[in-house]
């Protein structure tokens, strides 16, 4: 099925557009209940430019109340509802009902690669210990000028501007089939943040980092896939930035 808006009536109104059935299957889990994950559909209505967040509220409040999912901004920027749909890793509240194929069912299920809890929840504990690891804050050995901040080139600042969008979605990581099968492995977002301050001017432990990602389960363990790139809800050119911290593992940063 194909949405299209209708053109302007004559007389200049604009012809109401109606609500139009859509089927939500999710992919439920309740510990306490199951062994396993069951799929469970749904039927809603919903206008082209309504978002899969707004199709998980209206089951949530009018359907069924017991629906598990995570959301706070809805505007893409705190990364909470990051879950896949149609088998990609999306944030729900990006994604345009308008944007799928609704002549089909729209499966929803839970992000892979980390302890599923509920419904569309998982632990994110371990995606953060890795972030955490990294050491992503700025450490500068020699203390600012009183008074005055630390100084930048706009040059400077562009190596790792790309790198600053990040929003711990864990859209990347959980999309990454070598982050799936070994639990060890940093992944991508965790060397995303350790790009953003390995390559910034102003800090003084680039190589601390380095070390720390120049390990079996570090950088190296990247297969190139792009699965990442193309999962980062910001745009983040992830694989590239995962081979520039390679570079800079063998040759020191530039």
């Amino acid at each position: 099925m194909t949405l299209t808006q209708e053109a302007p009536a004559a007389g200049g109104a604009e012809e109401a557009v109606e609500p139009f059935p859509v089927t939500i299957i999710v992919r439920r889990f309740d510990p306490e209940t199951m062994e396993e994950p069951v799929w469970q559909d749904f039927d809603v209505q919903m206008y082209p430019t309504d978002r899969i967040l707004d199709a998980l509220h209206q089951i949530k409040w009018e359907q069924d109340g017991t629906l598990a999912f995570r959301r706070s901004c809805a505007h893409g920027i705190c990364g909470s509802d990051a879950m896949r749909i149609n088998g990609r890793n999306r944030l729900a509240c990006k994604t345009l009902i308008k944007d799928l194929d609704i002549s089909q069912p729209i499966y929803v299920e839970a992000i892979k690669g980390l302890p599923l809890e509920k419904d569309l929840i998982v632990d994110m504990e371990p995606f953060f210990e890795s972030f955490r690891e990294v050491q992503p804050f700025l450490q500068a050995s020699k203390p600012a000028e009183k008074g005055k901040e630390r100084v930048q080139s706009v040059a400077e600042r562009a190596r790792f501007d790309d790198t600053t969008k990040c929003i711990l979605c864990a859209a990347c990581t959980s999309s990454c089939p070598v982050f799936w099968t070994d639990g060890q492995y940093f992944g991508p977002a965790a060397i995303v943040n350790a790009h953003r301050f390995i390559f910034d001017s102003r800090d003084d432990q680039a190589e601390v980092r380095l070390d720390i990602l120049n390990d079996q389960e570090g950088v190296w363990r990247c297969r190139t896939t792009f699965n990442c790139t193309e999962a980062c809800p910001r745009g983040i050119q992830v694989t590239k930035a995962i081979a520039e911290v390679k570079q800079a593992v063998l040759r020191g940063r530039a």
